[in-house]
């Protein structure tokens, strides 16, 4: 009798730690952080894409894309398209109000990001990539080309 109850057992855990990820921060590892983890990163992103989850806290790297316009309506962002490993395209808005902005960022850079994931159909925000200068959220970077814009 116990061997029919521990299958279905397992299999609610396994998938209620695929639908709610224990704690996607523990990917936020320094920039030269080893490759199993930056495709820990993408997957986790990738599975909150797939499920349209936001609000998640999360690390990783790409290539820019493509460089956009600031956004300049209310609060200014410098905006631009990373592409991660594992092919997902994620916008990317930096509050420039509250941080520097990236210089002579280009299409095949290499960024490195610590910020809130939201989902869009187009693949997701990274935003919070600045300070929080009333404390209440968690403090997030980006890197590019060792200097860190925060």
């Amino acid at each position: 009798m116990k061997k029919y109850l521990l299958l279905p057992v397992l299999l609610l855990v396994g998938y209620a730690l695929l639908d709610f990820p224990l704690a996607p921060t523990l990917f936020s590892a320094p920039v030269a952080a080893k490759q199993t983890e930056r495709t820990d990163s993408d997957a986790i992103i990738a599975h909150a894409f797939a499920n349209q989850k936001s609000d998640l806290q999360v690390s990783g790297q790409g290539i820019v894309s493509k460089v956009l316009s600031d956004d300049r309506k209310g609060v200014r962002h410098q905006r631009f398209l990373l592409k991660l490993a594992n092919g997902q395209t994620l916008l990317v808005a930096h509050n420039i109000d509250l941080a520097p902005r990236i210089p002579n960022l280009q299409s095949g850079d290499a960024v490195q990001f610590y910020g809130e994931y939201e989902w869009s159909h187009k693949g997701g925000v990274i935003h919070w990539t600045h300070h929080d200068p009333r404390g209440r959220h968690v403090d997030g970077w980006l890197q590019h080309q060792g200097q860190r814009y925060q």
